[in-house]
This record gives structure tokens, C-alpha cells and sequence, in this order.
């Protein structure tokens, strides 16, 4: 039996050491980060989940069947150490917290050798993510993983350290539910006590926190996973957390102050961040108006200006005819960007294209005179828009969006502002911004059948001198719904929810939901909103995304211990995977091959 295990317990974390240990006895547990032999002595880096030390094997203070072993000891070996921490005989290391101490081991076990490793644990490796996924036990040893998880932990624990103080309660909700389907595709599981019935993992617990407000708990919250068939990108992933609350007697601004205490709370204790409170709110209008997007970075300026008015006395035919037509002419000046090359001009405009415009029109300021393919056509009015409104001064680019559909040209611009954002580096990434955007359309169109879906879900109240326009005029419907945006990520949405029954039917009409389908999907909740539904709200944080910008990584895959790829697989366990016959039989399920 090792006396590692039964009578020298660890004692210190390995990152935890300093000088003002010197003299204590330490016994540290972990993994060889580095080997050095420097003839009779062998110095190796030890590390943990704290940092790394320095540990010193001599014949001096070393049994000889110890020694032998650390002359054995390779990278990537367990082992535990019992030994003197002291001053460090050489020169202090700089870059390790612990560069000053080191200990001189007095006692060696070698818990378990390592293979040859795939990839270093480093800071950096040129390991493909496909192989760094497929060994993420692995990868999770370096120390930037290392860092995410540990500050992952920390943000849980500062939300429900939160969430308590503010009375709320914790639950938890049905992970095997009913499909109700909320935009995305319901992940299936069949039932084998009632063949041919589906569960449904769930895509939020949406429904469930409501009905805690009908069952009068007023303040309920939880971290949760939830689960979305779709298809995957840098945020987003087919399992993912929530942090969820919901509030009873509330409005909007009840429910975003409870969410900014949350975000300063967080950004303080882990980033040491003051967040400005109350953060600031626009309107989804403004916010498409002035940025193009509802998800605004509003860490740089270069806002969005509206050009359709004067394009409609413009001899530029182009903008003439669209602005005629009741089309979008909208634009941006870039600081700084008439320093681009034609080449990079042409990028610009084969980047407009993959959203939907079709093309881009500029002109250039310098020594005080517009040039370009636009600049004969800057009359009186476009050159006071530009110099007085937009500010565009010698060395800038005005660059121009035009299209008969105004949400193709204010989308392409708005996705042109935030590449020139980066382009032009007008993001300091030290910093944050915060925005709330609010009173969202009740409904859009769907593209592909162009039926009405809820942009947010079909649960959101319309704003009550909307609710003529249910049957009326839908488009036209504005929500008590709100965005929480930061960096240009929305990281956080909710709503206040529909509490009346009639209301929530009128809802399901406008969206092609009838009575007898309602009923089957969502009867229990139809039911619960009879019986003295309060009115409620919430909000659900994207925790994924939020870690991700609290870490500066530039996907959710770095903050989730063990992601999935693009593809919603697991390299590392080869999920999903085919199962046995006898267990689709079981559960009543045959397989159609394609």
C-alpha cells in the first residue's frame, strides 16, 4: 500500500508554492511537465490543476531505489513526491509564480507511466483540432483548458451565489419530456415501456419555468443542458447550458436589472471588470437602423447612416431606382480605410455578396476631395451627410449597400461593419460592451415556406396596444422581449411570457397553430393558464457563450470540457454509434437504409 495514499496526504497545490513556504515539508501529487538531468541530479517540473513546481532528486537527500526511479521518470508520469520546500539554488524563474521555491524531494513514487503523447501540453500546439479533440482527456491537461474549466466553475458559482442572495429558488426540470418543438429539431428518444412514443430532450425548459410561476415559487432559476438538433457553428453546439431564471410580477425592466446585477457580479469576480449599470438598452428598430444587425458591437463606432431619401434625387441610377422602388440605401464611412487597395475594396464587395447584396459602391476622401467610381456622383446633400453626419474626413472610406429588399442591405452592411471592425482593429479586445436590445417583432417570415414562426418563441407577450394586429396585421406585432449583447454575441434572451389563455391562443391562430394541434402539443399548458397564471418573465443566458468571452476564446468548443464537432460528433468516444439489433427490437425501432 502506498504511504502516498494512506499517510502523506497531498499537501499543496503545485502552483500554490512560495517563498514564504521555505522550510515546510510539502508532498505534492501530479504529473511530470518537464525533465533535467544534470548528472547526478534530476530536476523535473512538476504540474497540477494548480500550476507547476520544481522538484529536485539528489543522492544526498534521495534513497538509491527512489533515485533510480527519477532517472526513469519520462513526461507525462504520475507520480507524488514528499520533500523540503526551500529557496531555489539557481536563479529564480520569472515565469512561473513558483519561480523562486523549489523542493528537494526526500521521498519518490511512480504512480503510472505515460505513452508517448499525441501533442504536448503546452500553451500552444500545431496539433490539428481533430486530433486534439479525439484525445481531450489530453487536451484538458494545457494550461489554457485548464484556465477556461477552472473559470467556468468560478461563473457557476458566482450565478447561483447571486441568484440566492436575490431569493431565487433552484430546480430542476425534466430532461425526458415532450416534443415541442421550438425552431430547431427535437432530439428523439424512444420510449421502450410505450413503444412507438417519443421523449423529447429539451430545448430549453422553457415551459417548465413557467408553470413554477403558475405553482407560485416567483423566483426560480437553474443551470441546465439543453439540446438542439441543428446545425453547428463556432456558438453552437448540440448540447449546450443555459443559466435560466424566471420571475412572476415583473416587467421588462424588473427582469434586465435582475440580469445586469448577474453580468457585473460575474465580470467583477472573474475579470475584475466594473460593468457600467444600468446597461445601456436601443430598440431591435435602432439597433437595425444604426448597426445593420440586432446583435450590435458597440465597443467602435462607424454606425450605419440612412441615404435613402437623398438617393432618391441621385444621379447615381443604381441608388435612384432602389430608393424609388421603396428600397434600403444605407452606408458607413471606415476610419482610415482609404488606405485600402483596390484589391481590398473588391474583397469588401465579394464580402457584401454572401449576404445577399449585390455589390458595394465607395468613394474615397483625400486632400479634401472625393475620389473613386462614386465621386462624381457626391452631390451638395451626400457631401454633407458624409463630412457633417458621419464625420468622414481625409484618409477614410465611404462604403455603400444598396438593395430593393431593406433587410438584405441593412444585413450585408451590417456584417461589413463588424469584418471592418476587426480590419481596421477598432476592437480593443481588453474591452467589453454591453447592450440591451429590446421590443422585438412578435413574428418573421419563414424563407423557404414564407409562413409566419415566432422570432423569439410563440410564449412572448405582444406588447398589449399590439394585440388588434394579431389577426390583423402580424408583422406589425412588437414583443415585450429583450437581447442581452456583448462584444457583438448575443449571450442572453427573454421575455416577458404570455400569462392569459386566450391571449396564448390567439398566438398559436397567427401562427398557423389550431385548436386540436395546440391542444395535443401544448395542452398542459394551455390547462396551467387557467388556473391563476400570474404574469411572469425570464431570460435564459447562453453559459457557453458567456465563459467564452469572459475566457477570449474564439469558440464555445475551448469553454466546454468535452465538445462535439461540427459534424455533432465525438471523436474521443466515437458517438454516435451504432447499437445492437436486440436493442432496437426492444424498444419496437427498424432501421430504413438509405
Amino acid at each position: 500500500m502506498s504511504r502516498f495514499i494512506t499517510e502523506w496526504k497531498k499537501s499543496h497545490g503545485a502552483g500554490e508554492l512560495r517563498i514564504e513556504d521555505a522550510g515546510q515539508t510539502a508532498v505534492l501529487m501530479g504529473w511530470v511537465d518537464a525533465v533535467r538531468n544534470h548528472g547526478g541530479t534530476i530536476f523535473i517540473d512538476l504540474r497540477d490543476r494548480f500550476g507547476v513546481a520544481q522538484v529536485v532528486f539528489d543522492g544526498a537527500s534521495l534513497g538509491e531505489a527512489d533515485m533510480e526511479v527519477a532517472k526513469g521518470l519520462r513526461q507525462e508520469y504520475v507520480v507524488a513526491v514528499r520533500g523540503t520546500i526551500q529557496k531555489r539554488a539557481g536563479k529564480p524563474n520569472p515565469k512561473l509564480a513558483t519561480g523562486e521555491v523549489e523542493v528537494v524531494s526526500t521521498d519518490l513514487e511512480l504512480f503510472n507511466r505515460s505513452l508517448p503523447m499525441p501533442f504536448q501540453v503546452a500553451d500552444e500546439v500545431d496539433a490539428k483540432e481533430e486530433t486534439r479533440l479525439k484525445y481531450r482527456f489530453l487536451d484538458l491537461r494545457r494550461p489554457p483548458l485548464r484556465k477556461a474549466m477552472i473559470l467556468r466553475s468560478e461563473a457557476a458559482r458566482l450565478a447561483r451565489e447571486y441568484f440566492a442572495s436575490q431569493g431565487f429558488v433552484e430546480f430542476d426540470t425534466p430532461i425526458l419530456t415532450k416534443s415541442t418543438p421550438e425552431g430547431a429539431r427535437d432530439y428523439l428518444v424512444p420510449s421502450r415501456v410505450n413503444q412507438g412514443t417519443f421523449f423529447a430532450l429539451p430545448q430549453s425548459p422553457q415551459l417548465f419555468k413557467q408553470l413554477l410561476q403558475v405553482s407560485g415559487y416567483e423566483r426560480y432559476y437553474q443551470i441546465c443542458r439543453c439540446f438542439r438538433d441543428e446545425d453547428l457553428r463556432a456558438d453552437r453546439q448540440p448540447e449546450f447550458t443555459q443559466i435560466d431564471l424566471e420571475m412572476s410580477f415583473v416587467d421588462p425592466d424588473d427582469v434586465m436589472t435582475t440580469a445586469d446585477g448577474m453580468i457585473a457580479s460575474m465580470f467583477a469576480g472573474l475579470k475584475n471588470v466594473e460593468v457600467p449599470l444600468p446597461i445601456p438598452r436601443i430598440t431591435y428598430e435602432q439597433a437595425m437602423t444604426r448597426f445593420g444587425v440586432d446583435n450590435p458591437d458597440v465597443r467602435f463606432g462607424m454606425e450605419l447612416i440612412d441615404l435613402t431619401d437623398l438617393a432618391k434625387t441621385s444621379g447615381f441610377q443604381v441608388f435612384k431606382s432602389v430608393a424609388g422602388e421603396g428600397g434600403l440605401v444605407t452606408g458607413m464611412v471606415a476610419s482610415g480605410g482609404a488606405a485600402f487597395s483596390r484589391k481590398e475594396v473588391d474583397a469588401l464587395t465579394e464580402f457584401v455578396k454572401t449576404y445577399g447584396a449585390g455589390g458595394l459602391a465607395w468613394t474615397k476622401r483625400a486632400d479634401g476631395k472625393f475620389t473613386g467610381p462614386l465621386a462624381k456622383f457626391v452631390d451638395e446633400a451626400l457631401e454633407k451627410a458624409l463630412l457633417h453626419d458621419a464625420g468622414m474626413k481625409d484618409g477614410d472610406l465611404a462604403l455603400f449597400v444598396a438593395d430593393r429588399d431593406a433587410s438584405v442591405a441593412r444585413t450585408a452592411a451590417g456584417r461589413l461593419r463588424g469584418h471592418l471592425g476587426n480590419k481596421l482593429s477598432l476592437v480593443n479586445p481588453d474591452e467589453f460592451g454591453f447592450i440591451w436590445v429590446t421590443d422585438f417583432p412578435m413574428f418573421e417570415r419563414d424563407e423557404e415556406t414564407g409562413k409566419l414562426v415566432a422570432m423569439h418563441h410563440p410564449f412572448t407577450s405582444p406588447n398589449s396596444e399590439d394585440l388588434d394586429l394579431l389577426s390583423t396585421d402580424p408583422l406589425k406585432v412588437k414583443t415585450r422581449a429583450y437581447d442581452i449583447v456583448i462584444n457583438g454575441q448575443e449571450v442572453g434572451g427573454g421575455s416577458i411570457r404570455i400569462h392569459d389563455r386566450k391571449v396564448q391562443s390567439q398566438v398559436f391562430e397567427a401562427l398557423g397553430i389550431g385548436e386540436e394541434e395546440a391542444g395535443r402539443k401544448f395542452g398542459f399548458l394551455l390547462e396551467a393558464l387557467s388556473y391563476g397564471a400570474p404574469p411572469h418573465g425570464g431570460l435564459a443566458f447562453g453559459f457557453d457563450r458567456l465563459v467564452a468571452i469572459l475566457v477570449g476564446a474564439d469558440s464555445i468548443r475551448d469553454v466546454i470540457a468535452f465538445p462535439k464537432t461540427t459534424r455533432a460528433a465525438c471523436l474521443m468516444t466515437e458517438a454516435p454509434s451504432q447499437v445492437d439489433t436486440e436493442q432496437l427490437t426492444e424498444l419496437g425501432i427498424g432501421l430504413i437504409e438509405k
